[in-house]
């Protein structure tokens, strides 16, 4: 018989489909390799590593390959991958809020037993306060309000930028943008139910201006809230100003003559406020580039203070007539308008500051205590007498925009719409995330809500609930679950 050498041995071997184990290993590794990115895995791997290139999809259990963005025919890259999964989510809590009886916030909690445990001592005040609010504030549910015109018949089509409501919560000012540019702006009348239902009228006069809007607050000049102060940016060859409007001038119904109507030339006001403490009556501040200008609205006597940097936010206390100034820096500082005359920075009653721009400024019914929101998205809580931060309020999101703080000490509630358009509510004493609203239209840079709270939403009569505007659509958010949907039509009709 014919002995075989190495070499048949070897061919025989790969006739027959003998590998090596070092060929076996290779041959694995390789298909490893090739799977994610070519088929489907039988078996679905615990973690999922990223490649570059590609990305995973959980619903078909494999990987696709990313196209370039620079095209614009079709893209896929990850931010659009991003919003998919942002929508989706959002898609998943309308669907939760709009179920009939939306479940309670923690297994069996519920105002009755809340109360039942008060009573019994088994519940400390500061605990009964804040799980009553979580109960009510789980229960809110959305319901739209159909605005209308008192001139027209028409529907509301433009979109809404700003809203903001006065001391009572009776007048809202609002600020639409206009399709054919610019904005109008006009005052929307609410008045509760003793149903629980809210009326809505709108104005006769709605104003435009090819400007843009950068900062409102109501002002007290007459009396409570009789004007509104606004800060336009100057456009082109028009200038900005700041003006001071009677809130009668948004109506016909009142023969009389509106009031005090004045305009100041104050060129690109970032921020504004008004003082109620009678030391400084009739007296508003600007929040303009590197400088802070205190104005007396009736001689248009004015006191400038140079700043380093943009301030962005501002509020004067009422016991005392110190403004509080938020900047672009991140510096929070006071200004004591009794100390006049002084060149350096020595007015400066107290200052601290956040790691990013601020972008809002609330001072407490406690003077003591001052809220302040910033670019990155972190909202704190300072204790002004030491400079210190006492709490901070987690979950806000903000990057580069500039959104207002909403406090309702009453209610014990803190509000911010965060600009992933979430409308998220705090505990005012112990920071926890009460509910996180989503907004009824998909997520985008122009379309952040807007929002007031009133605990009497429309005045005496009215309930606590929260009111908000994106896009053109107005939705309302009572505390009451018995609400009717026909009790809340924006129309002239009274209740």
């Amino acid at each position: 018989m014919k002995k075989g050498n190495w070499r048949d041995r070897g061919r025989d071997r790969r006739r027959l489909g003998y590998r090596s184990d070092w060929q076996r290993d290779r041959t694995q590794e390789q298909r490893t390799i090739q799977t994610p990115c070519l088929y489907r895995p039988r078996v679905p791997c615990p973690s999922i590593s990223e490649l570059p290139g590609f990305y995973f999809d959980a619903e078909k259990n494999r990987y696709f390959r990313l196209l370039p963005g620079h095209n614009n025919c079709n893209p896929l890259t990850r931010g659009l991958l991003q919003e998919r999964e942002q929508e989706k989510h959002r898609a998943r809590m309308i669907t939760e809020d709009e179920r009939p009886r939306k479940k309670a916030p923690r297994a069996g909690l519920n105002s009755a037993l809340l109360l039942q445990k008060r009573h019994l001592g088994l519940l400390p005040g500061n605990s009964y306060s804040r799980l009553i609010h979580e109960v009510k504030v789980s229960g809110m549910r959305r319901h739209r309000l159909e605005v209308q015109s008192s001139e027209s018949s028409s529907p509301n089509t433009d979109h809404f930028r700003l809203i903001v409501g006065d001391s009572a919560c009776e007048r809202v000012f609002t600020v639409n943008d206009v399709s054919h540019g610019g904005c109008k702006y006009g005052i929307m009348n609410f008045r509760g139910c003793s149903r629980g239902s809210l009326s809505v009228k709108m104005c006769d006069n709605l104003y435009f201006t090819n400007r843009k809007v950068n900062s409102i607050c109501w002002a007290s000049v007459t009396h409570s809230d009789s004007h509104v102060l606004l800060c336009l940016v100057g456009m082109a060859e028009t200038p900005g100003c700041v003006s001071l409007l009677p809130a009668s001038l948004f109506s016909n119904s009142n023969p009389d003559q509106p009031g005090m109507l004045c305009s100041f030339k104050i060129s690109t006001a970032w921020s504004c406020a008004w003082c109620l403490n009678p030391q400084a009556d009739k007296t508003f501040s600007t929040g303009l580039s590197r400088r802070v200008i205190v104005t007396d609205a009736v001689t248009g006597r004015r006191q400038t203070y140079g700043i380093g940097s943009d301030v962005l936010a501002q509020q004067f206390a009422l016991r005392a007539p110190v403004l509080f100034n938020g900047c672009r820096s991140g510096e929070i500082f006071s200004i004591d308008l009794r100390q006049k005359g002084r060149r350096d920075h020595s007015w400066k009653a107290c200052r601290f500051s956040q790691d990013s721009a601020i972008t809002s400024v609330r001072i407490l019914q406690d003077e003591n205590y001052l809220l302040a929101a910033d670019m990155i998205g972190e909202i704190k809580l300072w204790d002004v007498r030491v400079t210190k931060p006492v709490r901070k309020y987690e979950g806000h999101h903000n990057q580069h925009a500039y959104l207002p703080l909403h406090v309702n000490e009453a209610e014990g509630l803190l509000m911010a719409v965060g600009q992933d358009c979430y409308t998220r509510l705090w505990s005012l004493g112990d920071g926890q995330l009460l509910r996180t609203i989503p907004s009824p239209h998909p997520a985008g840079k122009d379309m952040i809500p807007s929002v007031v709270f009133s605990s009497q939403l429309g005045g005496n009569r009215g309930l606590p609930g929260l009111l908000m505007a994106v896009r053109h659509d107005l939705y309302y958010f009572p505390y009451n679950s018995d609400y009717q949907e026909g009790g809340g039509v924006v129309t002239e009709a009274a209740c």
